[in-house]
């Protein structure tokens, strides 16, 4: 199984970062030790004092496919979740300032949070159009719409489908709105796709 990460996919988070917006997907991707296992807390780790939280819609991949036209992608997708794609930003600064591969900033382990349940594409009316949100302490910190990103799912599969052959159970992050930040200890974390809460979660 898989975990392919999509960066820089809504404008206003990359204005919010200062970095410029990409002409193609930016891809990256996380190992399977990067899950946080289920019923577990969140953990953060010792070797950074800066860990954000990027909240994202996953795409759960349901068959085989490689160089997928995207007037078919839809076909490769049944389902969506919500993710946090955890970051390292102290880390990932100074790895992106000497211009070396950032993987420690991004695919360390438990550095990626997926809801239980997985909603079935069918239940929405418009797959560009869904509302999700990350509250922290009951405040609502991060939200976003999938209306605003700037490869859309079907894009993203397609694309991604050309350097790395998808195969059931495969997780894509679709990549994260404005308003990401640190994560602290003792922070209870609750994510919503519309008003549905798919996940709820302690820092430790």
């Amino acid at each position: 199984m898989k975990i392919i990460c999509i960066g820089r996919n809504y404008r206003k988070h990359i204005e919010e970062l200062g970095n410029d917006i990409p002409d193609e997907p930016v891809v990256f991707l996380k190992p399977d030790t990067a899950l946080v296992p289920k019923n577990n807390p969140l953990v953060l780790p010792g070797f950074s004092k800066e860990i954000h939280y990027e909240t994202e819609i996953v795409l759960r991949i349901n068959r085989l496919g490689k160089a997928i036209p995207e007037q078919f992608a839809s076909r490769y997708y049944d389902a969506i979740g919500l993710g946090l794609d955890l970051t390292a930003r102290d880390l990932q600064k100074r790895l992106k300032s000497k211009g070396l591969p950032w993987e420690k900033a991004k695919a360390f382990d438990f550095s990626a949070l997926v809801s239980k349940e997985f909603i079935p594409v069918s239940y929405f009316k418009d797959l560009y159009d869904i509302r999700f949100r990350l509250d922290i302490n009951g405040k609502t910190v991060q939200k976003g719409n999938t209306g605003n990103m700037i490869h859309n799912f079907d894009a993203l599969v397609a694309y991604v489908s050309r350097f790395f052959t998808l195969r059931t159970g495969d997780l894509i992050f679709t990549g994260t709105p404005e308003g990401v930040g640190p994560l602290h200890r003792n922070d209870m974390l609750e994510g919503y796709i519309e008003d549905k809460l798919m996940f709820k979660i302690n820092v430790k």
